[in-house]
């Protein structure tokens, strides 16, 4: 199961109820950001989440509100005497993390490992790939180089237990483990193939904008989601012609629809909405299913069987 718990909801200046961007995912013994706005580490001690799990963070882009965080967060690892490797990705992340790294005297007693991320083009990049996940990402258009983030769960093949039984008289047990392994294995002269009692299980699968205006490759990233996390910082009152390199509420549930995502969870809101319920209902008519972030949301994803 993938869990995600939004730390920060909000755009450029940070307000009571409404952190600077950051997510949280957790899935099996992994821990990930997506961003790391001021405040974030705050963020996670109030959420009971736990910051020294953290492995990978991934910014999405280098404006202050999605890396701010950085600065603390890496300071209480340190204080707390981290020893793991911590990897940040982001476009042109060796350049700014060694920035990061310089303004303190004396270092940190962990490696700190900087992965650029390419934000030019129209490809997908394949970042991480671990048994049973990928993280994945894309170039988006912003103001400055940015990248959308997706985490995909790894499609499995499950058996049929009752099909398996009727068919062959297999039951649970290690030879069901060998099956699935294996491709095949041999019971009683009869060989069992995994195609002949197995299904497929499809993996879960979460993107996340960053900031952007509304873009093809998000929609191409996001194809089939479980859930897209789309920045909407401004509503229909901004009309075409003004340009903010971001995103209307409106835009992001079109392209929740174009790329025929599951559920559109709205964020980045601009401090001018203090209610984003107008948001919310100018995205529903095109995307019904459409809710907004709010600081400490989490969300649970289960593969469907």
């Amino acid at each position: 199961m993938l869990e995600i718990t939004f730390l920060g909801t909000g755009s450029g200046v940070p307000m009571p109820n409404r952190n600077h961007s950051g997510i949280y995912l957790r899935y099996e013994d992994h821990c990930l950001l997506w961003d790391c706005g001021e405040g974030t580490q705050k963020q996670i001690f109030s959420s009971g989440l736990n910051f020294m799990k953290i492995d990978r963070i991934f910014i999405s882009h280098w404006h202050a509100d999605h890396w701010a965080g950085l600065i603390g967060l890496i300071q209480t690892m340190n204080l707390e005497k981290r020893t793991r490797p911590l990897e940040i990705y982001g476009p042109e992340a060796e350049r700014f993390v060694s920035d990061i790294l310089d303004m303190d005297y004396w270092g940190c007693r962990f490696g700190i490992k900087p992965i650029n991320v390419p934000y030019q083009g129209q490809e997908i990049t394949t970042l991480v790939k671990e048994d049973l996940f990928e993280i994945q990402s894309i170039p988006v258009k912003h103001s400055i180089p940015g990248v959308a983030y997706c985490f995909k769960e790894n499609d499995k093949i499950n058996v049929d237990i009752e099909k398996a039984a009727k068919l062959y008289g297999l039951k649970q047990g290690p030879l069901i483990g060998k099956l699935k392994e294996k491709g095949k294995i041999t019971l009683k002269d009869k060989e069992i193939k995994l195609e002949d009692v197995g299904y497929l299980k499809k993996g879960v699968k979460a993107v996340f904008s960053g900031d952007t205006k509304p873009s093809p490759n998000v929609v191409k990233l996001a194809e089939g989601a479980d859930l897209l996390i789309h920045e909407s910082t401004f509503g229909q009152e901004f009309n075409d012609s003004y340009d903010r390199a971001h995103t209307r509420a409106a835009d992001a549930a079109e392209i929740a629809k174009q790329a025929a995502v599951k559920k559109l969870i709205l964020t980045h809101f601009s401090r001018r909405y203090q209610d984003v319920r107008p948001l919310v209902e100018e995205a529903k008519k095109i995307f019904p299913n459409t809710e907004a972030a709010r600081d400490f949301l989490t969300v649970k994803l289960k593969s469907q069987e």
